[in-house]
């Protein structure tokens, strides 16, 4: 275990070469998010977005201790109670995680319930653990959940899933779960970080700009704020960028292209 999460802490931030990895880190409260923790969150994010060098956020949590893993068990409810924190707040954690430059992926290594679930759909990509489960147990709270995490699980479950998700507050197995499409690959604990590696290596290998701007559209589109002239302008920047001369040259030559996120 890296020395930086031997003791509990709030999420703990890594960079190198390129990937950045946040990891949830109260293992003992199975990684619940308590308002200071948010905090901090939003924090990290500012510093992906500013750092142009990083292409990809790897989103994850200790799990030692566990006799079943656990990523996060949700909000901590007794933040409600905290002057300007709460559902309103808790909000602004998947809405500026979904807004990340980076590509995101979550590697959900745990089972993971109530508001942590939409952080788990903010992500981009999310790669899930053989045996975990999933729960949204807001309308058994008396909550009614809000808009941005509602449509992020229309948008991700269908209509459907999501009402499952909502009106029943059952669980959802693993294998339900990627039933949904929610899932780039369902591992077991001996492939995990070989699979985990290897999405992030396939992710670093695009062109840094075209990523990124294809990220903004798809996520534009998925809300329904989809404007054409803007897509339009990005496809045009992206065609003249070096970036797509290098990957066009790339292809002719038959070798791997080296892009510069322009």
């Amino acid at each position: 275990m890296s020395p930086a999460l031997e003791h509990a802490s709030p999420p703990v931030l890594h960079i190198d070469n390129g990937v950045a990895t946040i990891t949830l880190n109260r293992p003992a409260r199975r990684n619940r998010l308590e308002n200071g923790d948010l905090k901090v969150l939003l924090g990290h994010f500012e510093t992906l977005n500013r750092d142009q060098d990083v292409r990809v956020l790897v989103l994850t949590a200790n799990t030692a201790g566990h006799p079943k893993p656990v990523f996060c068990a949700g909000y901590d409810i007794g933040g409600f109670d905290e002057p300007g924190h709460g559902a309103i707040f808790f909000e602004e954690i998947p809405d500026a995680l979904a807004q990340l430059r980076p590509v995101t992926v979550c590697a959900l290594n745990g089972s993971v319930y109530g508001g942590a679930t939409d952080v788990v759909l903010a992500c981009d990509l999310c790669i899930g653990l053989v045996g975990i489960e999933w729960r949204m147990p807001a309308t058994a709270l008396g909550l009614h959940y809000y808009a941005s995490g509602l449509q992020r699980y229309v948008s991700r479950f269908g209509l459907a899933g999501a009402k499952r998700a909502f009106l029943t507050a059952r669980a959802f197995s693993a294998e339900q779960l990627n039933a949904l499409g929610l899932f780039e690959a369902m591992v077991g604990l001996p492939d995990w970080d070989g699979v985990l590696a290897q999405l992030v290596s396939d992710i670093l290998s695009l062109a840094p700009l075209a990523a990124q701007e294809t990220k903004k559209s798809l996520n534009e589109i998925a809300a329904g704020q989809m404007d054409e002239a803007l897509l339009r302008g990005r496809e045009q920047m992206t065609t003249r960028s070096a970036d797509f001369a290098e990957g066009r040259a790339a292809f002719a030559e038959r070798r791997k292209p080296v892009f510069v996120g322009r």
